[in-house]
């Protein structure tokens, strides 16, 4: 009898195993050992790439990014900065990405990047492969079976160009030697919706989860950091060395720098002769390292960043979900600030925060950035803004600034939806403003939909259920949509999907029968459920809370020391609702819609009315 019962409840196990939402996606160990020329700014490079077929496909064929092949003259990049040079942008301006601009036509041989393949093999049988700039395409000669794997060995070359983006060597102002990252030869991306083998223009990456060995053989004098646990510290010292160890570097012009960063999508990291490390243990399974160098920002900048982290770290936790790594690396690189898996790279110490958080949005929640940027840039400007108000120890709305960027993007006649391809935007102004403020603004606003504490158990259910996945718009809003117990597509088609934006307006008062009230207009084209303020003479308040019919639900009172009158829901096809109160229009004060400040109305002057009398 036991043991039926026992089997009887493994099948059922298994069965809710087997139920649960989730998707297949593919898995990859890369081992690759890279030999560093500092003279002539080259390196070569031998490649072990395991790869898990854990579709239910065949696939004939793989792809490559080579990022390194953007930086020469003529390239897809190159030629869509400089046409972005003769578009004006807001204000009249060329729509110039002021890092880029035309410098790549002008590099010389010696200064443009490239990665070339040397020779490639999938299970040790040579295969043919066809170099499209940045992509490699590679037919294979037997195709991968579902739910297998092979091995791919590769050796290549590559040059590292002068910083333009992102990636390279000497960036005049930070005088960091290298920041290397999409420098490596890496597999593209393929999921639920086939290959992403997207080249590389100037935005956003994807990339498959798995394990990275990389060894690094470098001049002793560089110092180098980046992703991944060094697993040589006591010959490799500078800062490294476990606590009282004698550091015994091996014999030999060079070290040999390895190390493992596992469950990650993506591996960078910089090396320059004279930098800076510190690193500050913040409990026993984490520590932080800083590498820098004082030549544009002083030292006492760079390091408040390990102040400042440790002390965000546990709310940033407990808002947005544990970081499972054992270290985290604030590097100074070039080109602003870029994130990375266990590192991120800034020009000066201003980004690290922006860029810290990226490891949530993006390192560990691996949206493809291409089609989801504002799912990537914009939960991070959200988080970002929530976090350093904490640090700031401000008190106010702390997303003011973002919903700035997004209502000028609205005003300015040049916004795309956020479904758009973030290479295809037409303008690099509009995208900016798209993905870091409207994206933003969509997380707060979020929280005026469903109430703020809610929006904070919808971010870490979203975290628990999809960490180390690809998480799409979709799967965020079901997420929404069940910790919430609300309909959310409707916010999702206008916000995202859309152009279309929220005007509500005060639009008169009157007494009639023994009460007052207040009819409210919808003048834009989106709508949204309201929440209406009434401030008495006395310094009593009202709050009127009219959900929207699309919603099926309402949210939960926030403030239980100012009353709420509930109505019935707003349709979204009525230009106009009545509210009422019991109180003489001679008691107001102010009448005001969303005093939270969390609706993106763009026009918040009819919001607002004060009764002069």
């Amino acid at each position: 009898m036991k043991k039926g019962l026992i089997f009887s409840m493994l099948v059922l196990i298994t069965f809710i195993l087997k139920a649960q939402p989730d998707r297949w996606q593919q898995r990859v160990k890369y081992t690759m050992n890279i030999n560093m020329n500092v003279q002539t700014n080259q390196f070569t490079g031998k490649q072990k790439l395991e790869y898990w077929n854990n579709s239910p496909d065949t696939l004939s064929r793989v792809f490559y990014h080579l990022y390194f092949n953007a930086f020469q003259p003529g390239s897809m990049m190159d030629t869509r900065s400089r046409r972005q040079g003769v578009v004006n942008g807001p204000g009249g301006r060329p729509d110039w990405d002021q890092r880029v601009k035309d410098r790549i036509l002008n590099l010389k041989p010696d200064e443009i990047g490239y990665q070339k393949i040397i020779s490639l093999k999938m299970n040790g049988r040579p295969q043919s492969f066809n170099m499209q700039e940045t992509i490699l395409e590679v037919k294979l000669d037997k195709p991968i079976l579902p739910k297998s794997k092979v091995l791919f060995e590769m050796e290549f070359e590559a040059q590292v160009p002068l910083q333009v983006r992102r990636s390279g060597r000497d960036n005049p102002s930070s005088k960091v030697r290298y920041s290397m990252t999409q420098w490596y030869p890496k597999l593209c991306e393929y999921d639920y919706e086939g290959w992403h083998p997207t080249p590389y223009v100037g935005r956003e990456f994807y990339g498959v989860w798995g394990d990275f060995d990389v060894s690094l053989n470098f001049d002793k004098n560089y110092i180098l950091g980046g992703t991944g646990y060094l697993q040589n510290p006591n010959q490799i010292g500078y800062g490294y060395e476990t606590p009282g160890a004698k550091v015994q570097q091996p014999a030999g012009e060079k070290l040999n720098w390895r190390f493992i960063a596992p469950n990650v999508h993506d591996f960078a990291w910089v090396a320059d002769p004279e930098f800076i490390h510190k690193s500050k243990k913040v409990r026993d399974s984490l520590t932080f390292h800083l590498l820098y160098k004082p030549t544009n920002t002083p030292a006492a900048e760079w390091e408040q960043v390990l102040v400042d982290a440790e002390r965000a770290l546990p709310l940033i936790e407990k808002t947005f979900g544990h970081y499972p790594y054992k270290q985290f690396s604030f590097l100074h690189g070039g080109d602003g600030g870029m994130e990375y898996p266990m590192a991120t790279l800034c020009i000066g110490p201003g980004a690290w925060l922006h860029e810290w958080l990226h490891n949530w949005y993006y390192g560990m929640l691996g949206t493809n950035e291409s089609l989801y940027g504002w799912m990537d840039e914009g939960f991070t400007t959200y988080a970002e803004d929530r976090v350093q108000a904490f640090l700031d120890g401000n008190k106010g709305f702390a997303y003011d600034g973002t919903y700035r960027g997004y209502v000028g993007l609205a005003k300015s006649g040049k916004e795309e939806p956020l479904t758009t391809h973030a290479d295809h935007f037409n303008l690099n102004s509009a995208y900016g403003a798209a993905v870091y403020s409207k994206g933003g603004v969509f997380m707060e606003q979020l929280g005026y939909i469903v109430g703020a504490p809610v929006r904070d158990k919808i971010l870490l259910e979203y975290y628990k259920q999809w960490r180390f996945k690809h998480p799409n718009v979709n799967d965020f809003m079901r997420v929404a949509e069940k910790v919430s117990n609300m309909k959310l597509d409707w916010y999702k088609e206008y916000w995202i999907n859309t152009t279309r934006t929220i005007d509500y307006a005060i639009d008169s008062l009157w007494e009639e029968g023994g009460k007052t009230k207040v009819r409210l207009s919808r003048v834009g084209l989106m709508p949204m459920p309201i929440d209406l303020q009434i401030s008495f003479k006395d310094g009593t308040k009202e709050l009127h809370y009219i959900p929207m019919n699309l919603m099926y639900g309402e949210k939960p009172v926030e403030d239980a020391a100012v009353s709420r009158k509930m109505y019935e829901p707003w349709k979204w096809t009525h230009p106009t609702y009545i509210i009422e109160t019991t109180r003489k229009l001679g008691d107001f004060s102010v009448v005001e819609i969303d005093p939270s400040l969390r609706l993106a109305d763009v026009e918040r002057k009819n919001n607002k009315f004060e009764p002069k009398w």
